[in-house]
């Protein structure tokens, strides 16, 4: 093995890379087109016409045909040599579960055709790491500092613009308070609440009422802490059967609500709790359970959540 093809074992600085993947300033189309073109003249081809896009979302429609499978077409050399090219390094995996999963997944899913063999420029950020010395590795840093999803194909490239805006948390993770998590030039947004993608009303306008006839439990539980729980249980109506001191989390109170009769859902009762771990802003979340309509005090309904009975939930000195 030669040494411009050693395994790079580096750790790089990814506080600072991690910036290009959450960027909102307009694309570097010609530093873009310049590294694209690039990469095509290592396949031994010209460089493609380019067509720029506002949004991933736009840039489907304007890919050209698949080729017939008796082909190798572009895409797939390129994803070949760029295969090649990753097994020589390390990926963190902080940052491909920040950046590959929590944002890049998170914009995938939200589209809902097949987008075909594409990468993602700014957000490759969490496997490309500059000052290698690779100078093909150096093509894609270039990349994740000037654009968005790209498709390369056979005589056009597809390059979408980065978004307009892009919202984190505390944690890094996508999320909006009042709006879109990420918007982009035309228009097209996606919603998430601290990493969860949700429909646009869990951000804009969450009700009772559309809690209750939501079916995905991780959709209902994101509008619920946002609109919050006091709120919700006035707006519904809820009416308190039973309460009690938690005795696996002493100072906190378990509440038992009746729940009414709801589609898709079997008779149930809502049990109101408080986590037994500290939030980093040193609060702990309230929480909601679905338990069986037949419990009729909180220890019970407690105890069968962690598969025991109320006695025995009773006896606990601390939960996590």
């Amino acid at each position: 093995m030669s040494a411009s093809r050693r395994p790079d074992r580096r750790v790089p600085d990814i506080s600072a890379w991690l910036n290009h993947a959450f960027s909102t300033a307009p694309a570097d189309r010609p530093a873009a087109e310049d590294a694209i073109s690039r990469l095509y003249a290592l396949l031994g081809e010209p460089p493609p016409r380019f067509t720029w896009v506002p949004s991933p979302n736009a840039g489907l429609p304007q890919l050209p045909p698949s080729q017939a499978l008796s082909t190798m077409p572009l895409e797939a050399r390129l994803a070949n040599r760029t295969a090649a090219l990753r097994r020589q390094r390390d990926t963190q995996p902080e940052a491909q579960q920040t950046i590959r999963d929590g944002v890049a997944g998170l914009i995938r899913a939200a589209i809902p055709q097949s987008l075909g063999l594409h990468w993602y420029g700014q957000q490759d950020a969490y496997w490309v790491t500059p000052g290698s010395g690779d100078p093909e590795l150096e093509l894609w840093a270039t990349l994740v500092r000037s654009c968005g999803w790209w498709w390369p194909r056979d005589g056009v490239c597809v390059v979408a613009e980065r978004p307009l805006a892009l919202r984190l948390d505390d944690e890094r993770r996508l999320h909006g308070t009042t709006g879109p998590a990420v918007v982009y030039p035309d228009g097209w947004a996606v919603h998430v609440w601290h990493g969860t993608r949700v429909p646009s009303w869990v951000i804009e306008d969450p009700t009772a009422d559309r809690i209750n006839r939501e079916f995905n439990v991780e959709v209902r539980r994101c509008a619920v802490e946002h609109l919050g729980w006091s709120a919700y249980l006035e707006q519904a109506g809820l009416r308190i059967l039973s309460r009690a001191p938690d005795p696996g989390n002493p100072g906190c109170e378990l509440q038992l609500y009746d729940l009414p009769a709801q589609k898709w859902h079997a008779p149930s009762r809502l049990l109101l709790a408080v986590n037994g771990s500290v939030e980093r802003d040193g609060t702990r979340r309230r929480y909601g359970l679905r338990v069986p309509a037949g419990f009729d005090h909180p220890l019970d309904a407690a105890g069968w959540s962690y598969g025991l009975t109320g006695a025995q939930y009773a006896g606990l000195q601390r939960r996590t």
